[in-house]
């Protein structure tokens, strides 16, 4: 798999992610030591999960993972912090103690000495820019996170978190940012993207898949076994599943039959080539749904595609997906 360097940094990871949400709910051990595996035989390298997942569940299975299966050198991991709580009723708390807290838990159970990247999970009003960015260096100038990055933040706040950052020569420099972006989430390119371009944030993009609608699975109704299917998930999926969304469902799925590969190859590809983005993080539940995915690791975009779906998909000139 094809390297890239994460932002203005010396890192390379590889061009897609390895992500974890699901892991230790949906996704039991056995499956998860198969993605791992899948993953690192394809050349990935970057794999993400956060403190938050499965109430720690995602990052406890990946420890026990680790050097079992593949060889901690061999892989980067990115975890975050700032978020508790089960998935779509979690709480923010991006205060200096929870994030220390939530660090060093994170390193019990991934039984690891540091992490490679660590991640603001969410901007919180309530809390002092400069205390949780003041945790990130702490965090980098005590050994346990190599660099820094942040996930969900707006334009203006990526902006003021980077030019922060670039203050003194004890801050610790922003690396990355993590936003959902997608052929049917494409927000942020008005202003997180140029932001992020602006102060060299490598961009990595979260449910590149558009929640699971571009796969193509929702284009007759609601699998059993879907996304939106499950109680957790479904609200998740559902605002994906409208009338522009399946326009571009519709447009990348004639583009995926034209090329003969699978709409999700298609979508992901887009994506991963998008102006500033580093590596799309892909989501699976199982082994066979992550292969799927890594096969568009081979598949260039014709320019003619891109362009047509460039078009179908441009975002309205309004605030909204």
């Amino acid at each position: 798999m094809e390297l890239r360097r994460l932002g203005r940094s010396g890192l390379l990871v590889s061009r897609m992610a390895l992500g974890t949400l699901s892991w230790g709910r949906d996704t039991d051990e056995h499956e998860a030591r198969e993605q791992l595996e899948a993953f690192a035989e394809h050349g990935g390298t970057l794999v993400d999960t956060a403190a938050s997942y499965g109430d720690g569940a995602s990052e406890r299975v990946l420890g026990a993972l680790l050097d079992k299966t593949v060889s901690r050198s061999d892989l980067i991991i990115a975890t975050k912090a700032g978020r508790s709580g089960p998935f779509g009723q979690d709480i923010t708390d991006v205060s200096r103690k929870a994030m220390l807290d939530q660090l060093d838990d994170s390193l019990d159970r991934l039984d690891v000495d540091y992490i490679d990247l660590w991640q603001v999970h969410s901007w919180h009003d309530g809390t002092p820019l400069d205390e949780t960015l003041g945790a990130l260096d702490h965090a980098v100038a005590s050994g346990r996170a190599r660099y820094a990055g942040i996930s969900n933040y707006a334009g203006w706040q990526t902006a003021w978190a980077a030019v922060h950052q670039s203050q003194g020569s004890e801050r610790t420099r922003l690396v990355s940012t993590q936003m959902e972006y997608s052929l049917v989430q494409r927000d942020i390119e008005r202003d997180v993207v140029p932001a992020a371009q602006e102060f060299g944030l490598g961009i990595l993009p979260w449910s590149p898949l558009g929640r699971g609608v571009l796969t193509g699975k929702y284009r007759s109704g609601t699998p059993a076994d879907s996304r939106a299917a499950t109680p957790h998930l479904a609200r998740f999926v559902d605002r994906y599943l409208d009338v522009r969304s399946r326009q571009i469902v519709e447009a990348l799925c004639t583009a995926a039959d034209g090329l003969g590969v699978q709409p999700l190859e298609v979508a992901l590809a887009w994506v991963r080539d998008r102006p500033g983005v580093v590596a799309p993080v892909l989501g699976a539940r199982t082994a066979a749904q992550l292969n799927t995915q890594l096969a568009a690791e081979d598949l260039e975009l014709p320019e003619e595609i891109r362009t047509a779906l460039d078009d179908v998909s441009a975002p309205s000139a309004s605030a909204g997906g």
